[in-house]
């Protein structure tokens, strides 16, 4: 008798509403939609931290950024802390992971029996250069960070998703071929639509030039940037960086047509978890580690606390799952239990100081719009921290040493005014500042990031040497694509 299994599929940098199942208004994403019919979609889904490696880290350890204390791209997660992957280990579970983890290394006990094509952070160390903060020390000689060349074809991060899929097919085949009686969980990592934006042709293609919209507020028009985040453009100046109008759109288009590839191989995987029989006895978890910005406001990639970059997909699917839009918020802090919880394990003896609740129940229970959910960036581009929290229709953002910013999401989900200033929002602002602080102390955050990343930094040498410490755009891909599953 086969157990139960589990398998949670996360993309790289994806914002949930470029999905036709979010009603974007001509994103073609057929298999994540058929996903979205089938099982539950989360429309309020957040990142602990809009970039990578401490996004990964909270995801793999169910605790908060502020808690597990790996702040940026340099503190990637060794398997210290007790992950998820752990407890299905001690109960004999088997365990593997395909693709991209962006943890330190794959000699590191993070969790998984074995790791198929691991991507991890470059060198062990990571981006080094981006843990100088406050202030930050631009790399303006670098390559620029969305690619070198933008538009239609192939890059290393489209083969190496092809490699990651066609590993994830086959294990799955041979999954089905074993039964395991103790089931399995398996978590494949997709880079897609991480830049750089090159994307196969039929895809690009999906996307004329012509008929793309224009992204909001962006500064050419009068928006002037809150200045948290106008340092980080300043830091970053990725819009600055196109060789002209054309190569622009071409980004656009790149984006979009990406978010299409990496639905045609999330539709591979569950497709063979369908072929092999699995699917009676198979949870499908669909999220990405954060989201990008896609040229609102005149910023690109991650890093910043509005909706494009915090929100991410959070989709699930399976036996005993009966389709339904959940509103309650939720967060990839929520996967610690449910991934225990699909796999059989109880997990309330794990929880502890963990915030997390299993999806299932969260979907499954009567709405809670009130739940606080928290983001939080201490990376790239920053001179001091930034929290969100999310908790009911409000949307607050507190800025270490600037001012914040508020929104309701109720009657301005675009995030297009800012209330912070209102005088007839004063209590509100005041009521999340307090359940911010509720939930931790931004100041007393700030300095214990900041004086981790200075250790940090005089570990790798000073500030000189650490400038000079890891790459200046995407992680490289793995030269290892041969090895398979065994």
């Amino acid at each position: 008798m086969a157990g139960k299994n589990v398998v949670v599929i996360m993309s790289d940098e994806h914002d949930p509403r470029i999905m036709g199942c979010s009603g974007h208004p001509f994103v073609k994403t057929p298999h994540l939609d058929a996903l979205a019919r089938r099982g539950i979609r989360f429309t309020n889904a957040y990142t602990p931290s809009p970039i990578c490696v401490p996004a990964r880290a909270a995801f793999a350890t169910g605790l908060r950024v502020h808690q597990v204390r790996l702040w940026d791209n340099a503190m990637p997660y060794t398997g210290e802390q007790r992950g998820w992957g752990h407890v299905l280990q001690d109960h004999g579970v088997r365990v593997e992971s395909i693709g991209k983890l962006h943890y330190r290394s794959a000699e590191d006990p993070a969790g998984f029996d074995e790791e198929h094509l691991p991507m991890h952070v470059v060198g062990g160390h990571g981006m080094v250069w981006a843990s100088i903060r406050d202030p930050f020390k631009p790399r303006v000689d670098g390559p620029r960070m969305l690619g070198e060349r933008i538009g239609p074809g192939e890059s290393s991060y489209t083969q190496y998703d092809r490699a990651v899929t066609e590993c994830a097919v086959q294990w799955l085949k041979d999954a089905a071929a074993r039964q395991d009686e103790s089931g399995f969980v398996l978590y494949v990592g997709l880079v897609a639509p991480h830049f750089p934006f090159v994307v196969p042709d039929e895809f690009f293609n999906l996307y004329p030039l012509g008929s793309l919209p224009e992204p909001k507020l962006h500064p050419s028009s009068g928006y002037q940037r809150h200045p948290w985040v106008q340092e980080y453009e300043d830091f970053m100046g990725s819009e600055e960086r196109f060789a002209d109008a054309q190569e622009r759109l071409r980004a656009f288009a790149a984006y979009y047509g990406l978010c299409s590839w990496l639905d045609h191989n999330v539709g591979q995987i569950v497709g063979a978890i369908e072929e092999s029989g699995l699917a009676s006895t198979t949870q499908v978890v669909y999220t990405s580690d954060h989201g990008d910005n896609l040229g609102a406001r005149g910023v690109w990639g991650k890093s910043t606390l509005y909706e494009e970059s915090v929100k991410v997909p959070m989709l699930m699917a399976g036996p005993g799952i009966a389709p339904s839009v959940c509103d309650t918020p939720v967060d990839l802090l929520d996967l610690f239990p449910t991934i225990l919880q699909g796999a059989g394990i109880d997990p309330v003896p794990e929880m502890n100081d963990r915030p997390g609740r299993a999806l299932l129940e969260v979907a499954t229970s009567a709405p809670e719009p009130e739940r606080p959910i928290l983001s939080e960036y201490h990376a790239a581009g920053s001179n001091s921290a930034g929290f969100m929290l999310r908790k009911g229709r409000w949307k607050y953002h507190h800025y270490v040493g600037f001012r914040p910013e508020l929104f309701d999401l109720q009657e301005d989900p675009e995030e297009l005014q800012d209330l912070a200033s209102s005088p007839a929002h004063a209590n509100v602002l005041e009521s999340m500042r307090r359940a911010l602080y509720a939930i931790c102390d931004p100041q007393a955050v700030d300095r214990q990031a900041k004086a981790d990343q200075a250790a940090l930094i005089e570990r790798h040498g000073g500030i000189d040497k650490a400038h000079k410490l890891g790459s200046s755009t995407s992680t490289p891909v793995s030269a290892n694509l041969e090895r398979s599953p065994s």
